[in-house]
């Protein structure tokens, strides 16, 4: 059950009981409450914490005006999850080779394959750049594209290398994994975005969204909320980019899916069928719904739609569970459940506070990273994925359950 976090503008439902809310992420959320344009009330999960103007865990219904930093920079960021016909029986006793095959065939981290300049890895293999320009090429995804760059040319250089990091996984958070369910089903699972593309349409219209804020001589509590209001253009425009960029993030993970399956299947030197369950969700993004009355564009920034029967996925930390959930459609959460364990600590005070032994010690029993630079993904930087799922039992309810035996961070 919620409990209501007392400010002065609408309420503040928060699931978090016995989970830990800093103070910062409250006042971030009494800050959003404040915003005139803001309907019914927002919704907290579990794994609310502090973000860029809203806090990540948080639902965010809006009329007549959408936040973009609400949204995120990680346009469409998200998760997809699938069962393999594998069992525990047929992995070898070491995962190394699988992990390493994972690695090659989907390009992650900061690896500067693309030329100077290009910070995230992208495909560099002739038939797999071939293959992947042709799949953009194929849907909608470049039209859409080249309409939205021809209306803001600023776009035109992270727009240009979109193609080549569709399939390609990212840097922080984002992971590969392959799991274990209770009854010892292997899994593929993974979490990724929208790229750089996506990135420069959320930074592009939150400076926008600045800008009219200064030109109407509007005062926010945090310039980080500045808002684009609904019939202008820069609205329009940004719900389109965004949308845009929201479909290419599940593409793109769709794509990883797809190779992360060749991948094992060729360390493992055997086919076999997946799919027959499998979940696609964001986890940042906007989207037009109808709650208590009213149509709204909703945010959930770092937070799974969780309407009956929905299928979604919140995942642990490194070396934490993770868990296939089936929504409850609770109104009052506007049908969400979170989006993870949420961390408990900044990148940069888990790598003051835990040592590579630490980590090793962490993961021990998974074929993952054990390096000074995953610290700030450690399992103890995040919070307790248990007391997490115990805080949002009204939302959802549990359909597996999965532990990690390879992981690939970006």
């Amino acid at each position: 059950m919620y409990q209501v976090i007392q400010n002065t503008g609408v309420p503040i439902k928060a699931w978090t009981d016995g989970v830990q809310i800093e103070d910062a992420a409250k006042q971030q959320l009494i800050n959003v409450a404040s915003l005139p344009f803001i309907h019914s009330h927002i919704a907290a999960m579990p794994d609310v914490h502090w973000g860029m103007g809203a806090t990540v865990g948080s639902v965010i219904p809006t009329k007549g005006a959408t936040i973009p930093a609400a949204v995120g920079v990680d346009i469409g960021c998200g998760m997809v999850a699938a069962r393999t016909e594998l069992t525990a029986n047929d992995l070898p006793d070491s995962l190394t080779a699988v992990r390493s095959a994972i690695e090659k065939a989907v390009p992650h981290g900061r690896t500067n394959h693309g030329g100077e300049g290009d910070r995230g890895a992208w495909h560099n293999v002739p038939n797999t750049v071939t293959d992947v320009m042709n799949d953009f090429d194929r849907g909608d995804l470049a039209p859409r594209l080249t309409a939205i760059v021809d209306k803001h040319p600023k776009l035109a250089k992270p727009a240009q290398r979109a193609p080549r990091h569709l399939g390609t996984l990212g840097t922080g958070n984002h992971f590969i994994e392959l799991c274990l369910d209770e009854g010892n089903a292997v899994w593929v699972m993974l979490h990724s975005g929208s790229r750089g593309v996506g990135n420069a349409i959320g930074q592009y219209f939150i400076e926008r969204a600045k800008e009219d804020m200064r030109r109407w001589f509007i005062n926010l509590p945090d310039q980080d909320l500045a808002y684009l209001a609904e019939g202008s253009r820069n609205f329009d425009d940004y719900i389109e980019a965004v949308e845009w960029a929201q479909n290419f993030a599940l593409e793109n993970r769709s794509l990883m899916l797809a190779a992360t399956m060749r991948a094992v299947q060729n360390a493992l030197g055997r086919e076999f069928a997946w799919g027959a369950i499998a979940v696609n969700c964001h986890h940042n993004y906007v989207a037009r719904e109808n709650h208590f009355g009213a149509n709204v564009w909703l945010t959930r920034k770092g937070a799974v739609r969780a309407r009956e029967g929905d299928l979604g996925i919140i995942p642990g930390s490194m070396g934490a569970k993770s868990f296939i959930v089936r929504g409850k459609g609770n109104p009052d959460s506007f049908h969400t459940c979170s989006h993870g364990a949420g961390r408990a600590m900044s990148r940069n005070e888990a790598k003051r506070r835990f040592t590579v032994a630490d980590h090793e010690k962490a993961t021990a029993g998974i074929e993952c990273r054990k390096d000074a630079d995953v610290i700030d993904e450690t399992p103890m930087a995040y919070k307790d994925i248990d007391a997490v799922m115990a805080a949002q039992a009204d939302l959802v309810e549990i359909v597996h359950t999965l532990r990690q035996v390879v992981c690939v961070k970006g």
